[in-house]
């Protein structure tokens, strides 16, 4: 459920966006003070915000600016102004999008959602990527990007070469690989390769293929066999 902290220094309008909000599955977390508001958005960051403008103390543009410093929060500002520099201003330091005051609940509703959408696709999606990297099998820990292995949460040092023909082969555990596809995996298309190479590539095949074996619930060590069957 998606937390948006509120800044406002009217509590009319904080309870009032607080009720539209709620009523939408949202949590919401409500600041008159924009500098206490501030340091509670540095140490919990919510999933999005939606400050006023024309605060004391510290005025909304002043606010996202320092938190842009830290984070890339999407804000949404509220306004009673009809000024185009502003929020050209706004938009230049990161802003999402404004709404004028007085808005409709739904207005307000739909923009929240728009911007949400957005995050999702700019910073979720990617996100869920880099997490949907990381391969899991049992005790075996593999991290594409840095081609960093762990089993039992104990480092398992490879070469790039042998992390690339693991990945390969645990990514669809049971499924017999042939020389080619491994090969293709672990080289790049411009590098030529000897069809040998694969067999003699792990310089510490036990350590490589013990893991394969438990990952691929096997009691019996995992060999490359000549061909399918």
């Amino acid at each position: 459920m998606p937390v948006i902290a509120l800044v406002d220094d009217d509590r009319n309008i904080l309870t009032s966006v607080s009720i539209v909000l709620e009523a939408e599955g949202y949590q919401t977390q409500s600041y008159t003070d924009s500098i206490a508001a501030l340091q509670e958005i540095q140490d919990n960051p919510p999933d999005m915000a939606i400050f006023d403008i024309k605060m004391p103390r510290m005025d909304g543009m002043e606010l996202l600016r320092c938190l842009r410093q830290r984070t890339d929060l999407p804000v949404i500002f509220l306004t009673s102004l009809n000024d185009e520099i502003d929020e050209l201003f706004g938009l230049k330091m990161g802003a999402d999008d404004f709404i004028r005051k007085p808005f409709s609940p739904r207005l307000l509703v739909e923009r929240v959602k728009a911007v949400l959408r957005r995050v999702v696709l700019r910073v979720g999606s990617a996100s869920l990527i880099a997490m949907n990297k990381t391969i899991e099998r049992g005790k075996l820990v593999m991290d594409p990007d840095r081609y960093a292995c762990t089993w039992d949460r104990k480092p398992v040092r490879l070469t790039v070469t042998e992390s690339l023909i693991l990945q390969a082969l645990v990514q669809r555990p049971g499924i017999i690989k042939s020389r080619n596809a491994l090969t293709d995996a672990a080289y790049d298309d411009q590098v030529y390769v000897d069809d040998r190479t694969i067999d003699t590539t792990p310089s510490r095949p036990s350590k490589l293929f013990m893991a394969l074996a438990i990952v691929l619930r096997k009691p019996e060590p995992v060999v490359f066999v000549n061909r399918p069957g």
